[in-house]
Formats: C-alpha cells, sequence, structure tokens
C-alpha cells in the first residue's frame, strides 16, 4: 500500500494503528518511538488521493474545490440580503410566511429553505386612466346626467403591512387599481358631469379616497391611501369639438350674469343712495315743520298769556299788526271822507301813484 511505512503499521500514516497509538504511529501525548518526522508532500498527497476518491467521476481535486467555493459563495450570497431604509423584508418558510418583518439592515436565512421579499413602504404614486400611445379608453367614464368624459385620476399610498400586503392579495397593485377604478367610476356616475369638470372635483376626489381606503381595510390589502387627485377631465375625442363649444356658451352665459349683476349692483347702489338722500331730506324737513310748529305753539301760547293779562291792549294791538299787513299790499288809497268830494282833484292819477310802490315791490 502506497501509506505504508518501515514499521509496517496499518494507519493511514504509516502509523502502527494498534491500541492507543495515533495516525503516525505514536500513542496519543506521546513522541514517537523512533523520532521519524511525518512527510508532508505525502500527507497531502494521500488527502488529495482520499478527496478525489470522494468526488463522483474522480475529477481533479482543484476543479473540485473550485466548484464547492462558487457553489458556497453563491449559498451565501442567496441567505444574507440587506434591506434598504425604504424598504421591508418578510421571509418565509416553505412559503409560509414568518410573523416577523425584517427591519432595514443586513440579514441571514437558510436558504433555499427561507425566501425574503422586500417590500418598498415609502409613499408611491399610483396613476389610472393614463393611456399609453396618446388612446383613450381607460378612464372614459359614464356621468349621472349620461355624459362620457374621460377622468385621468392617481392616488398616493403607503404599504403599512408587508406582510399582508404580500400574502393577503394575489397581486396588490393590480387590486389597488382595480379597486380605485370601480370606485372613481361608481362616484363618477352619481355626478352630473359639471361637477366632474368643476364645480365638485375637491369634494368628490375625497369621497372616493375614503372609498377606496374601505374597500382595501376590508380586503386587509395592508395599504393606507394618503391622497386622491383628478388630474384631468375631459371628453371623449369624438365629441370633444362639440363640448368645446358648450364649454364656450357657459363661458359667455357666466360673463354675461357678471356683467348684469355688476350692473344690477350698479343701479342698486344709485338707487340706494337716491332713497338715502330723500329719507334725509324727509327727515329734515319734518325736523323743520316739526320745530316750526313747536315755535307757532310756543308762540301762540305766549301771546295767549299776554292776552289774558290784558285783552283789550292784546286784542288792538293784534287787530292794528294785522291791518299793516294787509293794507301795506294793497293798492287802495284811503281818503279822508270828512274833507269832501271837492276837496278831491277828480283828475287825480291814482292809478299811477300806485306803480312805483309796484315796481319797487317787484324790485
Amino acid at each position: 500500500m502506497p501509506w505504508s511505512n518501515q514499521n509496517g503499521g496499518g494507519g493511514p500514516w504509516g502509523g502502527g494503528g494498534g491500541k492507543n497509538q495515533g495516525p503516525w504511529g505514536q500513542g496519543p501525548n506521546r513522541p514517537r518511538g523512533n523520532g521519524t518526522p511525518p512527510d508532508l508532500d505525502e500527507i497531502i498527497r494521500r488527502s488529495q488521493d482520499r478527496l478525489k476518491n470522494l468526488l463522483p467521476g474522480g475529477m481533479n481535486s482543484g476543479i473540485g474545490i473550485i466548484v464547492i467555493l462558487l457553489l458556497a459563495g453563491f449559498w451565501l450570497t442567496q441567505a444574507v440580503y440587506t434591506v434598504q431604509p425604504d424598504e421591508r423584508g418578510v421571509e418565509s418558510v416553505f412559503g409560509k410566511p414568518k410573523d416577523d418583518v425584517s427591519g432595514p439592515g443586513l440579514h441571514f436565512m437558510l436558504w433555499p429553505v427561507e425566501t425574503v421579499e422586500l417590500v418598498n413602504v415609502n409613499e408611491q404614486q399610483q396613476r389610472i386612466g393614463f393611456s399609453a400611445n396618446d388612446r383613450q379608453g381607460e378612464g372614459l367614464m359614464l356621468t349621472g346626467d349620461q355624459n362620457i368624459v374621460n377622468v385621468q385620476f392617481s392616488l398616493l399610498f403607503s404599504v403599512i403591512d408587508p406582510r399582508a400586503y404580500l400574502y393577503n392579495v394575489a397581486e396588490p397593485g393590480k387590486t389597488l387599481t382595480q379597486v380605485a377604478d370601480s370606485v372613481m367610476r361608481e362616484y363618477v356616475g352619481r355626478r352630473p358631469a359639471q361637477d366632474i369638470f368643476r364645480d365638485n372635483r375637491q369634494a368628490i376626489a375625497q369621497e372616493v379616497k375614503e372609498a377606496i381606503q374601505t374597500t382595501l381595510d376590508r380586503y386587509r390589502v395592508g395599504v393606507v391611501v394618503n391622497t386622491v387627485s383628478i388630474e384631468d377631465v375631459s371628453p371623449p375625442r369624438e365629441v370633444s369639438s362639440a363640448f368645446d363649444e358648450v364649454q364656450k356658451a357657459e363661458q359667455d352665459e357666466d360673463r354675461m350674469l357678471e356683467q348684469a349683476n355688476q350692473y344690477a349692483n350698479k343701479v342698486r347702489g344709485q338707487a340706494n343712495g337716491e332713497a338715502a338722500k330723500i329719507r334725509e331730506e324727509a327727515a329734515a324737513y319734518k325736523n323743520r315743520v316739526v320745530a316750526e310748529a313747536i315755535g307757532e305753539s310756543q308762540r301762540f301760547l305766549s301771546v295767549y298769556e299776554q292776552y289774558k293779562k290784558a285783552p283789550d291792549i292784546t286784542r288792538k294791538r293784534i287787530y292794528l299788526e294785522t291791518m299793516e299787513k294787509v293794507l301795506s299790499s294793497s293798492k287802495k288809497v284811503v281818503t279822508d271822507t270828512n274833507l269832501g268830494s271837492n276837496s278831491v282833484l277828480p283828475l287825480l292819477p291814482l292809478n299811477d301813484l300806485t306803480r312805483p310802490a309796484d315796481k319797487g315791490a317787484q324790485q
């Protein structure tokens, strides 16, 4: 045998191989009796022979070692994985997920018995109704007033339960898209087209967000919807020109209504100003008339008080003052009748005597 030595021992490296003897012909913890050192080259050669016998087909030992190292490296690359800060890892044993979720960092698993799937937990955007190659059709929806509109919207969502996101539904991304599209079609079908185009778009987006979240919670997808935004609403391409005309007419209607409101406000303001002026004048006239009446009544009362003290004198004074007012504007000529009619010249121009007084009064 190639491993037999001069002692003819039975060990694989020439030792005695007897009881309490080591592989080099010595007992445990005892030096060799003959003091001969082992042949290192022969030991290496014998090890290579034994390894060659273990390898299939007796291939070269160097190639076998390289293959083993490659297999070990490949296994190590599969068994060790890294989770990024925006990711979470879900490990599974023979396809059954573990309860724990791997956080950011370096992790180890027993591959291929254990596998891992990484899930992005950052906020993501899902756009719905945007068809490729500029083709419409995916976002066409029927409104409550029997109009067809093309709705393009997007939603921002985050994964809060990676385990549920991966294993509760078969295709979570596709499920999210289908749920969002179905809910949007339902709410668009309840509203007239005018609400979708301009009037109530924000309120519809909020209602759609809440309905999508309710449906996803019922499916236990492990996703939270942060925002739903209706980005564009347009008519189908076949009727876009007619729709533009309708929109233009509605804009003209709004413009004319605005102008009418401005004119009405202007006229209403002028009328209110005139009414306020008339009310102020009426109030001033009222105050003046009341003040005059109060003054006249007080004067009358003062005269009456004097009249009660001396009725004859007061009556005579009132008579004289009244006659003075009456005769001051009269055109009569008073003559003394006691002188007789012969004392007055028959040709006395009485009318001419009164003219200067009339002119002076007129001036």
